[in-house]
C-alpha cells in the first residue's frame, strides 16, 4: 500500500513503462491471438489494463477522463497503445495536481469491500502486471519478440554477448 504520492509515482513511473514497452511490440495481426477459443485476446486483455485504470480510479473518486470503461477495443495496436499512455499519463497527473500524501489513507467502497487508496492505487499496479504476463504468453504464440520488463527475454541475452539459460 502506497503511503505517500512520491511513493506511487516511483513505481507507477518505472511499472507503466514497463507496459508501454509491452504495449509497444504488439502488432495489429497479434491482437486476435488467444490463448484457447472463449479466452480474452491479446487486444482485449491490453484494453482491458487501459479501461481498468479510469475505472479503478473513479471508484476511489478520482475521474480519469481520457477513456471510459465502457468504450469500445480499438481496431489496432498504436490506438490501444496510445490510449494507454494518455490513461497512464492523466492518472498520475490527477494524484500529484488533487491528491495529499493523507489522501491515500482515506478509506473508499472498492468492489464490495472498505479500502484505502493507498490501496487501491496498488492494486491497480498489480492488476496491470498481472495482465500484462498474460499478454507476453499470447505474444509468445503470436510469434512477436517480447520485450524484457524485469530482466533480460530469451532474445535479449544475444545483446549482453551471452547464452540464453538453458531450458
Amino acid at each position: 500500500m502506497y503511503k505517500t504520492i512520491e511513493q506511487f509515482e516511483h513505481i507507477w513511473n518505472h511499472e507503466h513503462a514497463a507496459t508501454l514497452k509491452v504495449f509497444q511490440a504488439m502488432t495489429d495481426e497479434s491482437l486476435t491471438q488467444a490463448v484457447a477459443d472463449g479466452h480474452r485476446t491479446l487486444g482485449r486483455i491490453a484494453w482491458h489494463i487501459t479501461t481498468t485504470i479510469p475505472e479503478m480510479c473513479d471508484k476511489m473518486g478520482l475521474e480519469i477522463d481520457a477513456v471510459k470503461e465502457t468504450d469500445p477495443v480499438p481496431a489496432t495496436a498504436q490506438e490501444i497503445t496510445d490510449a494507454y499512455l494518455k490513461v497512464a499519463q492523466e492518472l498520475l497527473s490527477k494524484i500529484k495536481t488533487d491528491w495529499q500524501d493523507d489522501t491515500l489513507e482515506t478509506e473508499v467502497d472498492m468492489y464490495g469491500q472498505r479500502w484505502k487508496r493507498g490501496f487501491g492505487l496498488q492494486a491497480c499496479v498489480d492488476h496491470q502486471i498481472h495482465h500484462r504476463g498474460q499478454m507476453t504468453i499470447l505474444m509468445r504464440q503470436a510469434g512477436l519478440r517480447v520485450p524484457g520488463v524485469y530482466g533480460p527475454a530469451k532474445e535479449d541475452w544475444s545483446e549482453y554477448d551471452m547464452e540464453p539459460p538453458t531450458v
